[in-house]
């Protein structure tokens, strides 16, 4: 294969991809650049750029993305509200095309030849990031040193550290009790302890929400305002997207909202348990819902439902970039245009419950509805023809059924 000259990293600041930065640079003899993404991981990431600079890197990427995340990743699809496998609300997921995309964009910025990440071979996310990857620049060459180096084990690292001198802090001279990946819409936690799925995570895990038992005795209502599918308010302030996601993730933290201890199936085959947390994210999809009960119609409703199941999988899967997401997508999309209003959540302990909906587009009827006299607006005779009809296919079946059953009771003549 061709020489590799420039390669962009996905850098976190941490002590594995600050070996991969290295074993880049000693194995491939490559320049490289170090791209950080801010997705809202709460995390100060000036360290990541005096890391870098320690190590010789001249060109130095942080950006801020929390903004473009929430507006145009994690928005779009909650407008579907995805959901994978009945349960996970996709927060690894859904940001790793965003940051595939910044590695590409990178590197013809800088006139790199290559990008490089550090997921392994075992997990999703090596998919996720190169299925983007591809999508975007199918010439592009990904580097996935997991796949590639013979540093098999932690003291094999370490000692790679050392030789290169890799500053190496006394707290990750040891195993991490787990891996834990964050960013504005959850924070998952997987590996070492929690390998066992048969044994309940420690209470440490957690680190975005307090123990429901331990939350407020006294539950808490809030207001999420909608705008064609988007939340756009708070209990009446306007906020951007990534600020309403961060305010509810407060909100919802405090009362220990969106706490799931999940095994998936991975694309991969294999299957893994993770912990994840996800308060704003659980609120949000809870109060998207509550609005759709009013401005959908049942069959637009229903086919949504149908159709999320495959939208998530493609999410999970890393086909973000697929034209079957985007054709999905812009169904979603032209199914959210009335879909405005303001929903009331009731928080507590744990549980994040609709307990009020309006809207100016609402398609409910308390006059259709009411057991009160309805006044004319719905005859209720008419209920008879469309029962009879209905029932005909049913009727039919059932007199064939009848007609078999006499016929295999009746007695068989036999002949002299």
């Amino acid at each position: 294969m061709k020489p590799v000259k420039k390669v962009v990293l996905a850098y976190s600041g941490g002590l594995d991809t600050s070996i991969i930065l290295k074993w880049l640079k000693s194995e491939y003899g490559a320049e490289v650049v170090t791209f950080t993404a801010d997705l809202g991981q709460g995390e100060e990431l000036e360290p990541a750029r005096k890391k870098a600079e320690m190590l010789g890197i001249r060109d130095i990427r942080i950006e801020d993305l929390r903004e473009e995340f929430a507006r145009n990743y994690i928005f779009p699809m909650f407008r579907a509200n995805a959901v994978y496998e009945g349960l996970y609300l996709l927060g690894t997921s859904i940001a790793r095309p965003l940051i595939a995309k910044r590695l590409i964009e990178i590197a013809h910025e800088t006139g790199a030849d290559a990008i490089a990440h550090g997921a392994t071979g075992k997990g999703n996310d090596q998919v996720r990031f190169e299925l983007a990857a591809y999508a975007l620049d199918p010439s592009i060459r990904v580097i996935a040193p997991w796949r590639e180096w013979r540093l098999t084990s932690r003291s094999k690292l370490l000692a790679f550290a050392e030789k290169h001198q890799i500053p190496i802090a006394k707290d990750q001279r040891g195993d991490a009790p787990f891996s834990v990946d964050a960013n504005l819409l959850h924070t998952s936690s997987e590996g070492k302890v929690l390998e066992d799925p048969g044994e309940a995570a420690p209470v440490y895990v957690y680190q975005r929400t307090v123990d429901p038992e331990s939350a407020p005795d006294q539950p808490e209502w809030i207001d999420i305002t909608f705008r064609s599918g988007d939340g756009v308010a708070v209990n009446g302030t306007d906020m951007s997207p990534a600020q309403l996601l961060e305010e509810l993730n407060r909100i919802g933290g405090r009362h220990g909202i969106g706490r799931l201890d999940l095994v998936e199936n991975r694309f991969v085959g294999m299957k893994s348990r993770g912990i994840y947390e996800t308060p704003g994210g659980t609120i949000l999809l809870e109060a998207h819902r509550g609005i759709e009960q009013i401005t959908l119609d049942g069959g637009s409703s229903h086919l949504k439902d149908e159709l999320m199941p495959r939208y998530a999988e493609l999410i999970y899967n890393g086909f973000w970039f697929s034209p079957e997401r985007e054709m999905l997508q812009a169904l979603i999309d032209h199914s959210q245009e009335y879909v405005t209003g303001t929903v009331r959540i009731k928080l507590y302990k744990g549980s994040a419950q609709t307990v009020g909906r309006q809207s100016e587009y609402s398609l409910y009827s308390q006059e259709h509805v009411t057991f009160e006299d309805d006044q004319g607006t719905y005859d209720q005779q008419d209920a008879s023809g469309f029962i009879r009809l209905n029932a005909l296919r049913l009727r039919l079946l059932g007199q064939r059924r009848q007609r078999v059953s006499s016929s295999e009771a009746a007695p068989k003549s036999t002949g002299s």
